[in-house]
């Protein structure tokens, strides 16, 4: 599918949502309420606003050059997250005023008639309808605060052993630096990229892996932010395989340009990592859905696999954890992922485990395939993160 078709089918998707999330707010906050005329009014039109500036904003960011659209990029995403994060909360009051309602049913049917028929009284509903809605706005704001802090706070640098079958015992010890889902665009540059290749050099990695969803624009606008890469350290180089969201920027002069960059990108490719003595493979493939934008692009692992000693300790770098079945059924040690972000802004994480096996963190899969998942570098969309912080992965394999 052509990119400008993939992005005209996400920008009416998103029209879509936005509208039907913005829909249930202003029900919830404005008419539920009964709110006065012209308030009502004015938080009415708010909500139209609101709901276009998500869809419209993103088409902004395709069109507009970086510098241009940086202002609206903040303003919109920020609104973005507020929103999920103000739904989240008005749809679980919904949820206690259920259980209110259904207690009321349940009170008049046993004969205490007054406190079911006190709480179906108009003017009491309002009166709680008008609690909820600023109780749950005023919970919403300040959860986002603290989310936004997150988002821009240090970036974390956890150490991760994973015990690998097979690797040589010359081996033991050997790092690998992880960075995935960094999504430099609009409100991510060149200072972000310069703190994190100063954090990955920080773990005296013998590998750097940049696991997807590195960029959310063109080689033209971003060349400049992701320079500070050609300063990434590693004994055995610095590699990486392409995610969703290259394919959304164009793959192809990515893939060039990192290349140019002297960071080596593996297409379904593997490399031995350490001497004929002592050594491993790593391996890596396009992304998951990368075979729906045609060119060749797509997942092949069997094809990386092509005359590999089976007894060697494998590691393989994959954007979307869901590549681990595959992954199992071939035999690698060790998969590497990216793509969920660790949900990013709780409790999002519960829906992207309806799609993903594992959300963050480390798990054995089968007997003789373990997973890595990180939460991610930087973010996408909203520069916020609640319960996920972002990371830079010292793994250490032994």
């Amino acid at each position: 599918m052509p990119r400008w078709m993939s992005f005209l089918v996400f920008f009416f998707v998103l029209l879509a949502l936005a509208g039907s999330l913005h829909y249930y707010l202003w029900a919830r906050l404005v008419r539920d309420p009964g709110l006065p005329g012209l308030t009502h009014t004015v938080l009415s039109w708010l909500f139209v606003g609101l709901g276009l500036s998500i869809p419209l904003g993103m088409l902004a960011f395709r069109l507009l050059p970086r510098e241009s659209s940086a202002f609206l990029a903040w303003t919109t995403f920020i609104w973005m997250g507020v929103s999920f994060i103000l739904v989240s909360v008005v749809f679980s009051t919904d949820l206690f005023r259920l259980m209110g309602g259904g207690l009321g049913q349940l009170l008049g049917w046993l004969g205490h008639g007054g406190l079911g028929q006190e709480l179906e009284d108009p003017s009491r509903r309002q009166l709680i309808a008008r609690g909820v809605a600023g109780a749950a706005s005023a919970t919403a704001l300040g959860v986002s605060a603290v989310s936004v802090r997150s988002a821009l706070a240090d970036v974390e640098v956890p150490e991760v052993p994973v015990k690998l079958d097979r690797l040589p015992a010359a081996l033991s010890g050997l790092t690998i630096a992880q960075l995935t889902d960094v999504h430099v665009g609009p409100t991510i540059g060149r200072r972000f990229i310069e703190s994190v290749v100063e954090k990955a050099n920080g773990t005296r990695p013998d590998i750097v892996v940049i696991t997807g969803d590195l960029v959310d624009g063109s080689v033209e606008g971003l060349r400049s932010h992701l320079a500070p890469l050609g300063r990434l350290k590693a004994r055995y180089g610095v590699y990486f395989v392409t995610g969703n969201h290259e394919y959304y920027s164009g793959a192809d002069p990515w893939i060039e340009e990192l290349r140019r960059m002297g960071i080596t990108v593996l297409r379904n490719e593997r490399v031995v990592i350490g001497d004929p003595g002592a050594s491993l493979d790593l391996v890596g493939v396009d992304d998951y859905s990368a075979h729906r934008f045609g060119g060749g692009h797509g997942p092949d692992l069997a094809k990386a696999l092509v005359g590999r000693d089976p007894e060697r300790a494998s590691v393989l770098l994959a954007h979307q954890p869901r590549e681990v079945e595959r992954a199992s059924a071939l035999g690698m040690g060790l998969q590497i992922s990216g793509h969920t972000h660790g949900g990013q802004i709780w409790p999002f994480n519960h829906a992207v485990g309806l799609v993903q096996p594992y959300v963050s963190g480390l798990h054995r899969h089968s007997k003789d395939t373990q997973i890595y998942v990180s939460r991610g570098t930087g973010y996408w969309g909203p520069p916020m993160r609640l319960l996920a912080p972002a990371e830079v992965t010292k793994i250490i394999l032994t």
